[in-house]
């Protein structure tokens, strides 16, 4: 068994492989598409699936799963955890089945939802990629419901790194067909490979999970009262997620309204921002929830047990990310131009991705920090508490983001595209 500060370790070491891979992926991407409209169309295209991945993928089931399935093991109650492990996948593939086969049918509805400022070519392009790449995200889905098993069972690095199999089948796509492929049929072959890596991430994990959870029971086994901790849980969970997830669309619905680019910069800079808060932040709350979720004890016990693991926790990401709020404002454009300047990403779209990543420096540490003061409510099996604070954060980022990106340009007197650093920055603010 991974110790607790190893756990953390082995969690970021898999992080840092997958995220390394896909800068090399975004950066072959920048290659082929720059800040283009087919960039803009991909980008937007990914973003829609996604949202299904994120309500149900690793974030509500970290929540909802990992705490009841984790305190089984932790109590040696093998045949029941198999069951509600069972119970759990055969819930998510039967209800993320029913919803990929609707997104797939109801695309062009979606597109008129999320990015209503796409029109003509770039439009009919997003449709066709949201199609191909929906079944991807239901297969991470269920690659995510692996992740909860290996998680509870202290198998951090496999979980975290099997990401990297999903950004080699996309980077083996770009540069096989990139060279000789127009753009538009090249995003079309990338979605494919998309959906490719997504079947094995999870075809990578599943025997380690059969081997993890001999008692495996395939069955929507709603009987048990732990399979009813787990479903009451998901609900304010997945409200949460999707709350935080519509925080992200508004976002790119207000993109797509700013001139050309602006949504391929926005994913940029998204990439590069979300590398600490995964790192640092994700590393330690995930590797965190197992080990808080397994405390034993009193009430007094179990919360003296927290207050140290939290306190731990909030220095060791508070050493680490600093420094990357230093970096984004000071270094944002020697950083983007390393990672993307070349091909069709020229000079002054690594500045424009330099304005957008300086914008989210400004909440960096506290949205880092959040994760893991979620995980220890988790802990507790108090899912209302980090909901709550949820929505107080998307209102705020709504309200500011609206007014950043499109009046304070005007005021200041700079081109309305750096609007979509203000995005960045209200939701700094709000975080």
């Amino acid at each position: 068994m991974a110790t607790k500060r190893g756990g953390a370790s082995l969690v970021a070491a898999g992080i840092f492989l997958s995220r390394i891979s896909g800068l090399i992926r975004i950066s072959v991407f920048a290659r082929y598409f720059g800040a283009s409209a087919a960039a803009d169309a991909f980008n937007a295209a990914l973003r829609i699936p996604n949202f299904l991945q994120n309500l149900f993928g690793e974030g509500v089931l970290s929540a909802s799963f990992i705490p009841v399935y984790a305190n089984l093991v932790a109590r040696d109650k093998t045949e029941e955890a198999g069951r509600v492990a069972g119970a759990v996948f055969a819930i998510l593939a039967l209800i993320t089945s029913t919803l990929v086969l609707i997104g797939v049918l109801a695309t062009p509805l979606f597109i008129d939802v999320i990015a209503p400022g796409f029109k003509g070519s770039t439009k009919v392009l997003t449709i066709s990629l949201v199609r191909i790449l929906f079944p991807g995200a239901g297969l991470l889905v269920l690659s995510a419901w692996c992740l909860g098993i290996l998680n509870s069972h202290r198998r951090f690095f496999l979980s975290y790194s099997v990401g990297v199999l999903w950004n080699i089948a996309m980077i083996a796509a770009l540069l096989w067909f990139g060279p000789h492929a127009e753009m538009d049929r090249l995003a079309g072959i990338i979605a494919w490979a998309s959906v490719a890596g997504s079947a094995a991430q999870f075809l990578a994990q599943l025997p380690v999970v059969l081997r993890l959870v001999p008692a495996l029971r395939i069955q929507i086994a709603t009987g048990l009262e732990t399979v009813h901790t787990v479903i009451r849980n998901f609900g304010p969970v997945f409200v949460s997620r999707g709350v935080v997830q519509l925080s992200a669309y508004i976002d790119g619905i207000i993109a797509s309204y700013l001139p050309k680019g602006a949504v391929a910069a926005l994913s940029y800079a998204q990439t590069l921002y979300l590398l600490p808060i995964s790192l640092f932040g994700m590393s330690v709350a995930a590797s965190e929830l197992p080990e808080m979720s397994s405390a034993l004890g009193g009430p007094d016990e179990v919360a003296a047990h927290l207050r140290r693991r939290l306190l731990s926790g909030l220095r060791r990401i508070a050493f680490l990310v600093v420094p990357s709020v230093v970096a984004f404002i000071a270094l944002g454009d020697i950083i983007a131009a390393a990672i993307y300047e070349r091909g069709e990403f020229k000079h002054a779209d690594a500045v424009y991705t330099w304005g957008i990543l300086a914008g989210s420096g400004i909440g960096l540490l506290a949205s880092t920090q959040g994760r893991l003061y979620s995980s220890a409510f988790y802990a507790l099996k108090d899912t209302r508490t980090p909901l709550l604070f949820a929505i107080v954060r998307v209102a705020l980022t709504t309200v500011l983001g609206v007014c950043a990106a499109f009046p304070l340009p005007a005021l200041l007197g700079i081109a309305p595209r750096w609007g979509a650093a203000g995005l960045t920055a209200s939701a700094g603010v709000s975080g």
